[in-house]
């Protein structure tokens, strides 16, 4: 069979993907913190049918060789953590992250996942949670009569009762951050877990020793570009075209020899 038939295969195989990851991005254009994908694409192994630099004569060699390559494939995906735009929600629950950092949460297994979605809740037991129902890491409880709460830009959490002057402290939020973030796993719910290639998390106080500070009463919107991602998206179905075009012309190849020979 026609190589050519088996490369352009791997190139419909790779763009198919690539379209998998715009349509997601583009799903989760309105999700709260949501950071887009990126698909990284790289070449296969190469037949190298004359090397380069090999002796030709005595006295010369191969300026270049015959290497015929054997399509590409998509090896990873990168979740980009650029900043998303900061939209107002005036809800007092409404956390957004400044700069670099994760919320934390309690996940029922035990385990500690991480998160840029700051739209908090209280639960039936006066407990911090997201939306899910899982418990804010650490726990902060508000007791009953609180009327306000405030969140300062260093995590803070106040509640005020009526007819009490002073504020009632009733924890603090800390924010975690990784030496590589992109090496997180996202599990969906907005959520991300722990991996080798993330590194440990370091725990730390918000808008210190380069931690995103709080934001109350705001929330941050997804960081994928509409108009970025369409143009993607068009240069993807020209590419799958053309793959397409080039399996189309080795057939033609193949049913010209069959016919004629």
């Amino acid at each position: 069979m026609h190589a050519a038939l088996y490369v352009s295969k791997t190139g419909l195989s790779a763009q198919d993907k690539q379209l998998t990851t715009i349509s997601n991005n583009l799903a989760n254009a309105s999700t709260v913190g949501f950071k887009r994908d990126r698909a990284i694409f790289e070449d296969l192994i190469y037949q190298n049918q004359r090397q380069p630099g090999a002796q030709e004569t005595q006295e010369t060699q191969l300026p270049s060789g015959l290497q015929l390559g054997t399509g590409s494939r998509v090896v990873a995906t990168q979740k980009e953590f650029s900043q998303g735009s900061l939209q107002v929600t005036d809800q007092p629950l409404d956390v957004a992250i400044n700069g670099r950092g994760f919320l934390q949460v309690l996940q029922p297994d035990g385990t500690i996942a991480y998160t840029r979605n700051g739209q908090l809740q209280i639960n039936g037991e006066g407990q911090l949670v997201n939306a899910d129902g899982y418990l804010l890491e650490p726990a902060i409880t508000v007791p009953q009569g609180v009327n306000k709460i405030t969140i300062s830009e260093s995590g803070t959490v106040n509640g005020y009762t009526a007819g009490v002057v002073d504020p009632q402290q009733l924890g603090d939020i800390n924010l975690a951050d990784f030496v590589n973030p992109s090496g997180l796993q996202a599990v969906g719910g907005n959520l991300y877990v722990e991996t080798l290639a993330s590194g440990n998390p370091v725990q730390g106080t918000p808008g210190e020793n380069g931690m995103g500070a709080l934001k109350q009463g705001m929330l941050e919107g997804s960081n994928v570009n509409i108009v970025e991602e369409m143009v993607s998206m068009i240069t993807t179905q020209r590419a799958y075209e053309m793959n397409s075009k080039v399996i189309s012309s080795a057939d033609q190849m193949l049913q010209y020899i069959s016919q004629n020979l």
